[in-house]
């Protein structure tokens, strides 16, 4: 028996490849080619985008610091020389910013630096506007300091800071009412001196919010504890709710009309845009219960209302997945309906709803629209809660509205810890999501 292909009648063999074959062919190589194109496009966008974070963020951690020998006389602080706080307080800041000026001058003294300006005053420039407020809380914590000369590590004022971090330069400041070319010129002979050095900022990690014409000493600590008592609330009502709601949709109820109603309103809840909750919010929780605006219990319960879709389309995932033949065994062998889905199909979904739980969780977290309009943006979270209790019913920020309120000031100083503030929300959301992807693998069965 001869081969076909060489058979003698000019007949194509099997193992021929014909033109059609060959065109489908190059089609599905050219979209393999368009596939791998689009995951390299995205990935180039991505590591664009967090090295633009990282690039501009960065600067945000390190602070530039003047360390200063500030002479504390008994005669300007405490007249009556009892060193009782009453009377040492009546001391305001406007009394302890000469004492500023003149350490400055002692120090440029010191180090053998011209001082160009005839007025001490002018001096102050160099250092931020809460350095009064900080030797005068340190006397007041300890008024035995009164009458000697103590090292005080001060701020340095943001025009210092961007100038030693290139984002001020001598060209720009040519129309600028705080800062001139001398006081650059001090700050160079003040760095090469020592005096004024650029470190880490942990206050800008774990520090509250400054008013506009103090950004280097804002900080998003306490917006970061205004987001964990949101998030308190978010899980202590969207978990029990969310999961009830879900058991009993998916394991008691019966499928009719009233089922599908609620199903879909699921559904499209889970695509309402945020702000819209944000709207709800406003309208019931402060307008109509009178929960204080600002406060991290509102901000708690809009986020509440906004995670549940996620929440419970997650976890009638979760308890689909349990195979029908645990719910029939547990049956067959006595146990009602409750038991069978407490003691056997719920904890076998359990991980599949604690990963639904903390990626809603992150979701909200991240969320900002709805903060805004009940007035999380506005407020200056300037203190940290007194009390457990204060951390809820207290106004505060978070995180996102505290980045949206950066942003939008003018000083560059602020769109600075804008970007510093995306990194510390990046990497809590990660964590998040590293923890959900652990908890499901480690609990993960397969059926």
């Amino acid at each position: 028996m001869t081969d076909v292909a060489d058979r003698p009648n000019g007949r194509r063999s099997l193992h021929d490849t014909d033109r059609h074959t060959r065109r489908r062919n190059a089609a599905e190589r050219r979209f393999r080619l368009y596939g791998i194109a689009a995951i390299a496009t995205g990935l180039i966008f991505l590591v664009v985008l967090l090295v633009s974070i990282v690039w501009n963020g960065i600067p945000a951690f390190t602070q530039t610091f003047v360390t200063l020998q500030v002479e504390l006389p008994e005669e300007k602080l405490d007249k009556s020389g009892t060193r009782d706080i009453a009377v040492m307080k009546k001391v305001s800041t406007f009394g302890y910013a000469p004492l500023v000026d003149a350490a400055i001058a002692a120090a440029l003294a010191e180090h053998g630096i011209d001082n160009p300006f005839d007025k001490a005053k002018k001096l102050r420039a160099i250092v931020s506007a809460s350095a009064p407020a900080q030797i005068r809380n340190a006397v007041l914590a300890n008024p035995e300091l009164v009458g000697t000369t103590q090292e005080f590590r001060l701020l340095a004022t943001s025009r210092v800071d961007g100038y030693l971090k290139g984002r001020v330069t001598r060209e720009s400041i040519a129309r600028d009412k705080n800062i001139d070319a001398e006081h650059l010129d001090i700050v160079d002979a003040l760095r090469d001196a020592g005096v004024v050095q650029k470190t880490f900022n942990w206050s800008f990690i774990f520090g509250s919010d400054a008013s506009e014409s103090r950004p280097e000493s804002a900080g998003i600590g306490v917006s970061m504890v205004g987001s964990f008592f949101m998030m308190l609330v978010v899980l202590a009502l969207a978990l029990p709710v969310g999961v009830a709601a879900s058991i009993y949709l998916e394991e008691f109820s019966t499928q009719n009309r009233f089922t599908d109603l609620v199903e879909v309103n699921i559904s499209n809840l889970a695509a309402v845009p945020s702000i819209v909750f944000g709207i709800l919010g406003l309208a019931v929780f402060i307008q109509f219960a009178h929960l204080p605006q600002s406060a991290p219990i509102v901000g708690g319960l809009v986020l509440t209302l906004m995670t549940l879709p996620t929440i419970i389309i997650s976890t009638r995932a979760s308890l689909k997945s349990v195979p029908p033949s645990i719910r029939e065994a547990a049956l067959g062998i006595g146990a009602s309906k409750m038991q069978t889905v407490m003691h056997h199909v719920l904890p076998l979904a359990m991980p599949g709803i604690l990963t639904g739980t903390i990626i809603g969780l992150a979701q909200a977290l991240g969320e900002t629209a709805p903060l805004l309009l009940i007035g999380m943006v506005g407020f200056i979270a300037s203190n940290p809660p007194e009390t457990f209790v204060d951390g809820f019913m207290a106004p505060n920020s978070a995180m996102p509205a505290q980045i949206y309120e950066w942003a939008k000031r003018a000083d560059p100083a602020y769109y600075e810890r804008a970007w510093g503030g995306i990194i510390i929300l990046l990497l809590f959301l990660l964590v998040m999501n590293i923890v959900a992807i652990v908890l499901r693998r480690r609990f993960e069965r397969r059926w």
